[in-house]
């Protein structure tokens, strides 16, 4: 039975970490580039200065990566390519880990991932605020966002309000008339969530969660006070460009937009007629997204599309390369400022953005970005987690660091569905309430 199919509007959630226990855990990175699968060890830690959310130390004991078939615009459009490559990612880590992986964490960038904004009020009659009521005050807003065409991945309280007073934090043991919730609700659509989990089921493996993309790179990549002060990450992949929006400790703002470092490879592949494989090479070894006086002199050698050998290799002057950079990533600058403009989130934004992403690692892009968003733009790297390998530790795999540092937020969500708060298991007999039962067990 599939988790996004059936009546009930869950998906499996994951159960809040013992902080006493060690654990486990498997997630999975499903991109347009790259396929990535990291086992990781969680121990518990004591309560520190440096990244104070988190609960347990993360060690990688395995991890495996593919490059990415059958994936577009972060959407499935291969099934048995993707389950090929998921099964080598995941093969390749368990035997880095020595131990095997049956159900995982995966990411969602596809499914025209939504963002919105849930307010619910309850009437307290001049009482002091209970857990029930909170309990209450939740399922009224968590119920607004359901939608038989949708599925809610993330359910995020961002703030309370008593008496139209609003920035409370926790209102328990507080009087007042009226209580009041802010509710961020992240959707995404249930034939992309259904695909995915299909394509996992297909190489043998459950799914124990899902994270929206921006979410999970925003996890791994961002600093404490940029997550209290309001920061956004943009997450530059190779088929799509995500957007999160933290502030007050909280993610508040999603976006996604179909367009990443893919494009910039096709652009160069068309303008200066050459092979995809080759166009890329070119952008990473002398692609700039900022133009330098150097550039009209410097001449690249590009390779021929076709296969006869008495084709000789193209001479063009590096300002020409720099030229077609330039003018994607200037338009896909534009579309994420104007993005973070609508919203409404640009005052909270302020002036921190953090880029990840594989994308993101283009030469002068940070400067790009500076001059194009009017920000100061800082490259994230995954941080608060051991035994990376060197080429793990890059803004590419923040992602996946990102749903590994997720089991220690995900009790911040509230899962107000049909089934009731935090009862997101229809029936004993479904697979839902099987890996809810497993959950327990194990943890």
């Amino acid at each position: 039975m599939s988790l996004f199919g059936s009546s009930n509007f869950g998906l499996p959630r994951l159960k809040p970490l013992s902080a006493k226990r060690s654990h486990v855990v498997s997630v999975l990175d499903i991109g347009s580039t790259k396929v990535v699968c990291m086992i990781g060890r969680l121990t518990p830690r004591k309560e520190s200065s440096v990244l104070p959310g988190r609960t347990h130390n993360v060690e990688i004991i395995g991890i495996g990566h593919q490059r990415s078939r059958g994936v577009k615009c972060g959407v499935i459009a291969d099934l048995d390519a993707v389950e090929s490559v998921v099964r080598l990612a995941v093969d390749a880590a368990e035997r880095m880990a020595g131990l095997t992986v049956e159900s995982l964490i995966v990411n969602v960038s596809a499914g025209r991932l939504a963002s919105d904004v849930y307010t619910a009020t309850i009437d307290l009659g001049g009482q002091e605020v209970e857990s029930s009521d909170l309990k209450k005050v939740l399922v009224a807003a968590g119920q607004q966002s359901q939608r038989h065409d949708r599925i809610v991945l993330h359910s995020l309280p961002t703030g309370f309000s008593l008496d139209g007073e609003r920035g409370i934090r926790d209102p328990l043991g507080m009087y007042g008339d009226e209580l009041g919730v802010d509710m961020h609700v992240v959707t995404a659509e249930r034939p992309a969530l259904r695909n995915l989990e299909l394509c996992i089921n297909r190489a043998h493996l459950s799914v124990e969660g899902v994270v929206a993309t921006p979410y999970a790179s925003g996890l791994a990549a961002l600093v404490d006070d940029e997550v209290e002060l309001g920061c956004a990450a943009i997450d530059m992949g190779g088929g799509m460009t995500t957007i999160s929006v933290f502030a007050e400790g909280k993610l508040i703002h999603t976006d996604a937009i179909a367009i990443g470092g893919h494009h910039v490879t096709t652009d160069l592949a068309r303008g200066l007629s050459t092979r995809i494989e080759d166009a890329e090479r070119l952008k990473v070894v002398h692609g700039s997204a900022l133009a330098n006086s150097a550039d009209e002199r410097d001449v690249i050698s590009v390779p021929p599309i076709g296969e006869d050998d008495r084709d000789q290799p193209t001479q063009v002057p590096r300002s020409l390369v720099t030229r077609i950079i330039r003018a994607r990533i200037e338009e896909i600058l534009e579309m994420l400022r104007d993005r973070i403009q609508q919203s409404g989130f640009s005052p909270i934004v302020g002036k921190r953005v953090v880029l990840t992403g594989g994308a993101s690692q283009l030469t002068g892009l940070p400067e790009a970005a500076r001059r194009v968003l009017a920000r100061n733009v800082r490259i994230g790297r995954p941080m608060g987690v051991a035994g990376l390998p060197v080429a793990a530790k890059g803004p590419a795999f923040s992602t996946a660091v990102g749903l590994m540092i997720y089991p220690q937020v995900a009790d911040q969500e509230t899962h107000a569905g049909q089934g009731g708060l935090f009862s997101p298991f229809s029936n004993g007999n479904s697979r839902i309430a099987r890996v809810g039962q497993w959950l327990k067990e194990s943890f």
